[in-house]
């Protein structure tokens, strides 16, 4: 067991201002799968045993011992320190010997791939979905995007549609995840900018209830998988502090 920034199923994908994003390797691997459990405190181990099919098991444990490696390579410590906490809505947070660490973090996965973003600090969300067809995707339209992004949705055919709707969805994800509200925050209350829906690979944005506040919203998918990344503007962050 290496403690690391890369290692054998997780390695950088992308940097982002002062954020690094790495991708997870999901697939099935006898000699991955071994040693990721090497990385597991015992509450993880047994939350692993509860999941009832291979597929969910693996991707945790794959998932999760990256994290690990990732977080103990930043925070310059050993993987046994290294504890997790939560917030008011659940998003979870690094702690070294009980105190939390200054570091953000997020964590998405999906089929094959998982994606893990770090950065020092401030808001900070990421999600993936592997690209496939979605089953009830015409009532997940009507239901998660506003009236121009829906109109968007209906106005791409075939497999641009469905590749459309996951671009979309996995931006709106990636900053409500950054947000940390989880379900208090409504999909539909907020719009994806206007260049993006255009396919832009980047822009800011700002929710319209906290307008002081600047995200940079980037995707990142690729022919495999839709991805995108949230980051609080590191202004915001630094007056934090």
């Amino acid at each position: 067991m290496t403690e690391s920034g890369t290692g054998s199923w997780w390695q950088p994908y992308r940097r982002l201002g002062d954020a690094t994003v790495f991708h997870v390797d999901l697939r099935p691997h006898a000699d991955h799968e071994a040693e990721s459990l090497a990385w597991l405190d015992t509450a993880e181990r047994r939350r692993r045993q509860r999941f009832q099919v291979p597929g969910p098991a693996r991707r945790y444990a794959l998932c999760r011992a990256a994290l690990r490696a990732v977080l103990a390579a930043r925070l310059a410590c050993r993987n046994e320190r290294i504890t997790f906490g939560a917030g008011d809505h659940g998003k979870p947070f690094a702690m070294v010997d009980g105190v939390r660490a200054e570091i953000s973090f997020n964590v998405s996965h999906s089929g094959d791939h998982g994606l893990i973003a770090v950065r020092p600090m401030g808001g900070l969300g990421i999600d993936v979905e592997q690209r496939q067809p979605r089953r009830h995707m015409d009532l997940v339209i009507g239901t998660v995007f506003t009236e121009t992004e829906q109109a968007a949705l209906i106005n791409a055919e075939g497999t641009d549609r469905t590749d459309l709707f996951l671009d979309f969805w996995t931006m709106k994800e990636a900053l409500i995840k950054g947000l940390g509200t989880g379900l208090y925050t409504d999909p539909a209350t907020f719009e994806i900018p206007a260049v993006m829906q255009r396919g832009a690979k980047r822009s800011a944005f700002r929710f319209p209830d906290l307008p002081t506040v600047t995200w940079q919203l980037d995707n990142i998918g690729r022919e495999t998988y839709a991805a995108a990344v949230a980051l609080e503007s590191v202004a915001k962050a630094r007056r934090a502090r």
